[in-house]
């Protein structure tokens, strides 16, 4: 198909890094800025990740669209529009990456690219996990607004909330302080005391406010910059490891966006 339009960031990664076509459509405001080449310049606005443009999409009368995720809902009216299809996570985020590239690979004709580029995703994420073993304990949180919670392990459980909140420990092999947190979309509300009762030897950071652009908030580096953050071993050993916002919490997929995800790791532990 030439003329595409994507509800999903992180196939919309996919698809360029295969060399499919620039997308027609997409909603505009949430394609991130290092996936800005993978759709046309004169890409309509498709709607947002959570409602589409009915309207504008069928006059565009695309080929083929691609929901997901957030946009799973959107199914079954663009589905009426033209072949749709849903890549919503299913299995662990190397399941559902491997599936999705190899389905994209297929449909662009460029199977053995496609089997390359997770071969290489995953014999990155197997050295990351190698070094990650020696590191100690690690404790991965969400700042959202002034406020932290806590992200635990999926521990078998690849639903939504705890795929994209467990992807430090699952995919990376960071040990965690404690599996006593309760799985929440955003993590577990937790107080700076607990960050310093556990005193994890990292601290990974996943900054919702900057993910979002939420106006007036601050961001992670200030609200984490406090007396009681100061006296934790992170802080002390500079073991605090702020995670490109964007491609965790935004799109945490894609061919592209687990580049950035590994970088993040293998640069803060080597």
């Amino acid at each position: 198909p030439e003329s595409v339009v994507f509800f999903d960031m992180a196939s919309l990664d996919t698809w360029a890094a295969l060399g499919g076509p620039a997308a027609i459509g997409a909603p505009l405001d949430s394609v991130p800025d290092y996936l800005a080449d993978g759709v046309a310049d004169d890409a309509f606005n498709a709607g947002t990740l959570f409602e589409a443009d009915l309207v504008e999409i069928e006059a565009a009368q695309p080929e083929l669209i691609i929901v997901a995720g957030r946009s799973a809902a959107l199914y079954e009216d663009l589905k009426g529009i033209a072949p749709t299809v849903n890549l919503s996570s299913e299995g662990s985020f190397e399941e559902t990456l491997e599936r999705n590239t190899a389905f994209l690979g297929e449909v662009l004709g460029a199977e053995d690219e496609a089997q390359a580029a997770i071969d290489d995703i995953e014999a990155q994420i197997e050295d990351v996990r190698a070094k990650t073993a020696d590191i100690g304990t690690g404790l991965s949180v969400m700042v959202a607004g002034d406020s932290i919670s806590a992200l635990k392990p999926s521990e078998g459980d690849y639903s939504g909330r705890n795929l994209r909140g467990g992807l430090v420990y699952d995919v990376f092999g960071v040990q965690p302080i404690t599996d006593d947190i309760e799985a929440a979309t955003h993590g577990e509300p937790v107080s700076f005391e607990f960050l310093e009762d556990y005193d994890p030897d990292y601290l990974f950071v996943t900054d919702r406010n900057a993910a979002v652009a939420e106006e007036g908030a601050q961001t992670a580096e200030v609200v984490l910059d406090n007396e009681i953050v100061h006296s934790t071993t992170a802080w002390e050993n500079d073991q605090i490891v702020y995670l490109d916002p964007t491609a965790w919490y935004i799109v945490f997929g894609g061919l592209e966006t687990a580049q950035i995800m590994i970088d993040d790791i293998a640069n803060a532990i080597s």
